[in-house]
C-alpha cells in the first residue's frame, strides 16, 4: 500500500501480515471505499478508527474464520470430556492398558457433562450451535448478552463464577480488549473444578500465564491451548511438556484448504460492493471497538 498507485485504489484487499492502515496511509488513499479483510483479527490492520468517519465500508473474513475454531473448539471439549489426551499419555507410559482401564471404569464422558462458553463472540456462538447436537448442558457468560439473544435458547446465562466452578470443560471466546485481558487469573483458575479442562482458542492474554502453569503442575487441571502469552512460548516452558496440556501453535483458525472459504467470502463481498449491494459482513464502528 505504500506505493504511487494508491490514491487511485478503490478497493483494497488485505490479509494476514498486511501493513497497517493508519492515518498517513489513508489520507493518501483518496479514492478509497472499500477494504475487505482475507483474515478474522482487524485491529493490527486498521489502526485508525475514522476511517468509518471516512466513509470507507469495511468488511472482514471473521465469520468464515470462525468456522474452523469452532470445529476445533468442539473436538477438543468432546476429546477433554472423554479424556482423551489423559487416555494417551497413560497408555505411552503403561502398554499394560492397566492404567487406562482403571481411567476408562471412572466417570468419563460427555453425557451429561457441563461446558462453560466465556464470550458471546461469532465463535463461541457457533461453539454453542454446534453443541446442542449433544447431551450436555451448556453455560454461557458474556456481560453484552441481552435476556433476548437467541444464544440463550441453547445456553444457560451465568456469572463468570457459576460457570467456572460448575463446568467441566471452560472454554474462551472473549476479545482481547482492556477489560479482558487478564480475566483468568489464580483466583478465577482456582474456582474450577478438580478435573475440569481449560480450552484457549481466542487470546493468551486473557488467562495469567504464570498462573496457569502453576495451576496446571499441579495436576489438578487440564489445559487445551492453541494461544499463549507471549503467542511462542519460551522454550523452556513448561507448556511443552506437562502432560495435562494439549499445545498447538495458533492452529485452530483458517488453515491449509480452509483459507479458501476466507478468500470465497472476501470474493463475494467485492463483487458485492462494486454491483453497489449491501455488504453481507460489514464491520461496523461499534463492533470494531469491541473486537480483537
Amino acid at each position: 500500500v505504500q506505493t504511487c498507485a494508491l490514491p487511485i485504489f478503490e478497493n483494497l484487499v488485505t490479509g494476514w501480515g498486511a501493513p497497517p492502515l493508519g492515518p498517513e496511509v489513508l489520507d493518501r488513499a483518496k479514492a478509497l471505499k472499500l477494504i475487505a479483510q482475507s483474515a478474522g483479527s482487524v485491529k493490527r490492520l486498521l489502526t485508525d478508527p475514522s476511517l468509518f468517519a471516512r466513509g470507507i465500508a469495511v468488511t472482514t473474513a471473521a465469520d468464515a474464520n470462525a468456522v474452523p475454531v469452532a470445529e476445533f473448539t468442539l473436538a477438543a471439549v468432546l476429546l477433554a470430556n472423554k479424556q482423551v489426551f489423559r487416555f494417551r499419555e497413560l497408555y505411552r507410559q503403561d502398554r499394560s492398558r492397566r492404567w487406562t482401564d482403571a481411567l476408562a471404569a471412572s466417570p468419563i464422558g460427555n453425557f451429561g457433562r457441563t461446558v462453560g462458553i466465556v464470550g458471546a463472540s461469532r465463535i463461541g456462538r457457533l461453539v454453542v450451535e454446534r453443541l446442542r447436537n449433544f447431551d450436555l448442558d451448556v453455560l454461557i457468560h458474556d456481560p453484552f448478552l441481552g435476556p433476548d439473544d437467541p444464544v440463550l435458547a441453547t445456553a444457560r446465562q451465568a456469572d463468570l463464577t457459576e460457570l467456572l466452578s460448575r463446568s467441566d470443560v471452560v472454554s474462551l471466546h472473549a476479545p482481547l480488549l482492556d477489560d479482558t485481558r487478564g480475566i483468568i487469573g489464580a483466583q478465577e483458575l482456582a474456582k474450577m473444578a478438580d478435573g475440569a479442562t481449560l480450552i484457549n482458542t481466542a487470546r493468551g492474554a486473557l488467562v495469567d500465564q504464570n498462573a496457569l502453569i502453576a495451576e496446571l503442575a499441579t495436576g489438578r487441571l487440564s489445559a487445551v491451548l492453541d494461544v499463549t502469552f507471549p503467542e511462542v512460548p519460551d522454550t523452556a516452558s513448561p507448556l511443552y511438556d506437562l502432560p495435562n496440556v494439549f499445545l498447538t501453535p495458533h492452529a485452530a483458525g483458517a488453515m491449509g484448504l480452509e483459507q479458501g472459504r476466507l478468500g470465497n467470502l472476501v470474493v463475494g463481498e467485492v463483487a458485492r460492493h462494486c454491483a453497489n449491494t449491501p455488504l453481507r459482513h460489514a464491520l461496523t464502528a461499534e463492533v470494531y471497538a469491541r473486537s480483537a
